[in-house]
């Protein structure tokens, strides 16, 4: 039985497509009686027409892929695309860098275990690039016995 008519006046009191009515498949005979927008809108009340729940999209899958991701998975040579400097360019790797060296020379300036003289000459080496990380910089006080 072709209920389109019927379906088209339902989706337009309903305030939505076509697709989302839902019509009683035990009272389709008196649905196709309906002949006006007053005998849907009385179908409707009786519940022999209603309107559909809209369909979402599922983010578990991705939630899950994420968590994983976090955790380090995932993140394997077949993954990657573009190189190392593209994933992480060499400007934001050295602004991590040099402000966590900085942070640990005003660190050990405040603690007084390096004077101003050497917290200025090491400052100065780590803006020249010369520490590889903050465990390359302790590596070198130690062995230059800079420390107090």
């Amino acid at each position: 039985m072709n209920l389109r008519f019927q379906r088209e006046m339902a989706a337009k009191i309903l305030d939505c497509g076509v697709n989302r009515i839902w019509i009683d498949p035990d009272a389709i005979e008196e649905v196709a009686g309906a002949a006006t927008k007053d005998d849907v809108r009385e179908l409707i009340e009786r519940g022999l027409i209603k309107r559909k729940p809209v369909k979402g999209i599922s983010r578990a899958r991705i939630n899950k892929r994420k968590a994983q991701r976090k955790k380090g998975r995932r993140r394997g040579h077949g993954r990657r695309k573009g190189r190392a400097t593209a994933r992480m360019p060499k400007k934001r790797a050295w602004i991590m860098r040099i402000r966590a060296l900085r942070r640990r020379l005003r660190e050990l300036k405040k603690n007084k275990e390096i004077d101003t003289r050497t917290y200025r000459m090491l400052y100065r080496k780590a803006k020249g690039g010369e520490f590889r990380s903050v465990a390359h910089l302790n590596q070198y006080l130690e062995i230059h016995g800079l420390m107090r």
